[in-house]
C-alpha cells in the first residue's frame, strides 16, 4: 500500500511539474514598445483633437470643453447633411441625442451649436436662442460667407 501511495506521490508532482513552466530559448520575446512621453502626448492629441471639414474644405476649430464636444468625438467620424436656414446659418441632424447644457446665447458668425441635443448648427450671421456651444471657426466672416451662404453643404467632423 505504501508502495502505491509513493507512486501516487510521484506521479502528482511530475504532473504539477510539466506545465508549470516551459522552457524558452533566449530572445525569443519581443520587448515591449516603449513610446516616449512626446508620442504618448502626440497619440493622445491625435485622439482628442477633431478636424471639421465643409464640404472638402478643413476649417481651423477652437473646440470647447465640454461633455456634448466629449460625447461628439465618440461619433467620429461623422458627415451631416445641413440645410439653410434664416440667412445665416446651416443646420443638421446629428442622427442622435447627445448631453447637452442649453444657456441662451449670442451667436456670431463661426459659432458652432448644438441645438435640440440632435443638431449641429454653423453660423455665418448672428442669432440669440438657447444652444450648447460646440466650438468656434477661426476664419473671418467674409469667409464663413463663402463657405455657407451658397447653398445646402456637408460638414464631416473626423
Amino acid at each position: 500500500m505504501k508502495k502505491i501511495i509513493a507512486l501516487i506521490i510521484i506521479m502528482i508532482l511530475i504532473i504539477s511539474g510539466c506545465g508549470a513552466q516551459e522552457s524558452d530559448p533566449v530572445g525569443s520575446q519581443t520587448a515591449p514598445t516603449e513610446t516616449t512621453p512626446a508620442e504618448d502626448t502626440e497619440n493622445t492629441e491625435k485622439e482628442n483633437t477633431m478636424q471639421l471639414f465643409i464640404g472638402e474644405t478643413e476649417v481651423p476649430v477652437t473646440w470647447e470643453d465640454n461633455a456634448s464636444v466629449e460625447e461628439l468625438k465618440t461619433l467620429r467620424p461623422i458627415s451631416i447633411q445641413m440645410s439653410m436656414y434664416g440667412g445665416f446659418e446651416q443646420v443638421g441632424p446629428i442622427g442622435q441625442s447627445i448631453v447637452r447644457d442649453d444657456r441662451q446665447t449670442s451667436t456670431s458668425f463661426g459659432d458652432i451649436v448644438l441645438y435640440s441635443g440632435n443638431q449641429i448648427v454653423i453660423f455665418y450671421g448672428s442669432n440669440s436662442w438657447s444652444y450648447t456651444r460646440l466650438g468656434h471657426i477661426e476664419l473671418s466672416q467674409k469667409e464663413m460667407e463663402g463657405l455657407l451662404s451658397n447653398g445646402d453643404v456637408t460638414i464631416t467632423i473626423k
